[in-house]
């Protein structure tokens, strides 16, 4: 053998010696260096002395079978709620929006709950007290509630009967900004005597007792100030024992809701892992997503959107007669002054007259705007109490544009310069030469309402009344007395939106009619009778019908004051309202509920 073929044999064995001791080393290039130096006895990974055993490298045959990767994580089932209103804040104490309630129901459960067909059901009372099982007194006064055991809050603290005495003691307190305390301020006592049993004690009867606490307060975490307009709680701080709980709020686009892993029926229940709340501009842009799939449930439509779903299988039309009437709110009082108490001497200069409100009645087509815009699909507008068994009996109001120039001339207002809009010559309030000019207002980017407004302003113009549109976001024409809200002090004209009453509605007709619910600087803005209206013969009826369990006598009670209300017209109704829902097919467990939100069984909600 030759020198130079020698020379080749050895090289190549040095070079088969480097690339073995190569493949043996077990770590990869791209390691950290460990944090501890091997063992004495162990030789250096790069320089090992003999090969690794084989149960420590991998095999040949694995390296080249393919490997499974890894498994994806499920994708969250998710529901997606367009929802054409921003809520302002989500305590249901101060909140003033529907749309508020819709998002916080999901989070906060009350002690009974009432399904779509008007029948109270436990949430965390364990029954619905009534005289016939012992939990209400014979006389009404004492009521007790027993409420289910290992129940929690979201944040895992036990919910006891100490939260409902506290809801009831914040709530009452003068500076809390509660929106409403009716029923509340009838309450003398709570007690607790185990942490399962709620015993009130009201100082007179009232009747419509089981629609207080229908919202409890968690008192660990919003105990300290007493103004709750000031709390965390209100925003993201909401807790809740309901199925779930606040993740993100993202102001202007979308509220992110997750399961509540501490809710009493969970896992099982809710049945999907969130709800994102999507904040959309309007109804009619809500449309449009719900057709292409963007979104599963759309809220609040309209009789006039149905027709086009119909024939789309994709999308559930889910409809029941309701009972919210679309209406016109008359202010009687001066607009310019803040939050007055005293319509009597402090008069809408225009409105304020009995006249005038007549003569916009009967200068108003109802059954036009239902046929032209609602398809005929609905009723005209008659009287808060549309339906439930303390409906009222009231006709529709006359169309009669005649009548109403009669009425107009007879109050002062003529129009001398011919330019089609009357002015006051020898009216009662205004100043002389002052034009019937009105601002109306409601919630902008509703097309309906729109739409509406601009009949009404044609309606209006043929008898020589001027209304004006100035239409504002939802947040603003309802926002709370604490944020200087127009409609709680009374800086208007006349507001056209939707209100709707309860399957008993005393809470609702002592708050909007009563003459104490007039919100004011002494009250810290509670109550709902936005226009001002003092009628005694109404307040008393309502009196009547919260203080008797009588419901033949109570129904006669409320059948006066709506009486009162058509005779002196400070609301004046357009049209009846159905709850109209829209979800896509492969939503399933949703069910309308018109006498509550339409979250109040978000629990049952699910995809396929």
């Amino acid at each position: 053998m030759s020198r130079t073929t020698r020379l080749v044999l050895i090289l190549t064995l040095l070079l088969g010696i480097l690339l073995l001791a190569a493949c043996g080393t077990s770590q990869p290039a791209t390691q950290e260096k460990p944090t501890e130096m091997p063992a004495a006895t162990e030789a250096p990974a790069q320089q090992p002395t003999e090969a690794p055993a084989a149960t420590e490298a991998p095999a040949a045959t694995e390296a080249s079978a393919p490997t499974e990767a890894p498994a994806k994580p499920a994708e969250p089932k998710t529901i997606i709620y367009g929802l054409y209103q921003e809520p302002d804040v989500l305590n249901p104490f101060i909140a003033t929006q529907y749309a508020a309630d819709e998002v916080s129901k999901m989070v906060v459960e009350g002690l009974v709950d009432v399904d779509p067909d008007g029948n109270f059901y436990p949430v965390l009372a364990k029954e619905v007290p009534t005289i016939e099982n012992g939990l209400v007194s014979e006389d009404g006064l004492n009521v007790t509630y027993h409420l289910k055991e290992g129940i929690l809050w979201s944040d895992g603290e036990p919910f006891t009967c100490e939260d409902v005495k506290y809801t009831w003691e914040i709530i009452t307190t003068p500076e809390s900004g509660a929106v409403n305390t009716a029923g509340y301020d009838k309450i003398e006592s709570v007690e607790c005597p185990d942490p399962n049993t709620v015993q009130i004690k009201f100082k007179e009867f009232y009747a419509p007792y089981l629609t207080l606490f229908d919202s409890v307060l968690p008192k660990h975490a919003t105990e300290g100030s007493t103004d709750m307009t000031t709390w965390d709680y209100n925003t993201t701080g909401l807790l809740g024992t309901g199925p779930f709980v606040l993740k993100e709020w993202v102001s202007g686009d979308h509220i992110t809701l997750v399961k509540n892993k501490n809710y009493r029926d969970y896992p099982d229940k809710p049945k999907v892992d969130q709800i994102i709340v999507r904040i959309i501009p309007s109804r009619e842009v809500g449309k449009a997503l719900i057709t292409s799939g963007e979104i599963d449930i759309l809220w609040d439509l309209t009789e006039a959107d149905v027709p086009e779903f119909e024939e789309n299988p994709d999308v559930i039309v889910h409809k029941r007669p309701g009972p919210g009437t679309e209406r016109l709110l008359l202010n009687l009082a001066d607009p310019t002054l803040d939050a007055t108490d005293d319509p009597l001497n402090h008069p809408h200069p225009l409105l304020a007259d009995l006249r005038v409100r007549q003569a916009i009645q009967y200068g108003i087509d109802k059954q036009l705007i239902v046929d032209e815009l609602l398809y005929g699909a609905t009723t005209v507008g008659t009287s808060e109490l549309s339906i439930g068994w303390a409906k009222c009996d009231i006709p529709p109001s006359e169309f009669n544009p005649d009548k109403a120039r009669e009425l107009l001339d007879e109050a002062g207002f003529v129009d001398q310069d011919g330019d089609g809009i009357r002015e006051c010559h020898g009216c009662k309030y205004a100043e002389e030469g002052t034009p019937l000019r009105l601002k109306i207002q409601t919630t902008s980017g509703n097309q309906l309402r729109e739409e509406c407004e601009q009949l009404l302003v044609e309606m209006m113009k043929d008898i020589g009344i001027e209304f004006y549109i100035e239409n504002v976001p939802s947040s603003e024409l309802f926002g709370s007395w604490a944020s200087g809200a127009f409609r709680k002090h009374g800086h208007f004209d006349i507001l056209m939106y939707t209100t709707s009453d309860k399957i008993d509605p005393q809470s609702h007709m002592y708050g909007y009619f009563h003459k104490n619910s007039i919100p004011t600087e002494a009250n810290n803005g509670k109550g709902f009778n936005y226009v001002r209206w003092i009628n005694d013969r109404a307040s008393e009826a309502l009196d009547k019908a919260g203080a008797t369990p009588n419901l033949e006598e109570r129904k006669a009670q409320y059948q006066i004051a709506c009486e009162e209300i058509a005779k002196d017209i400070p609301h004046l109704y357009l049209y009846d309202r159905s709850e109209i829902e829209l979800t896509r097919a492969n939503i399933k467990g949703f069910k309308v509920n018109p006498w509550g939100r339409q979250t109040w069984n978000v629990e049952d909600w699910d995809k396929e």
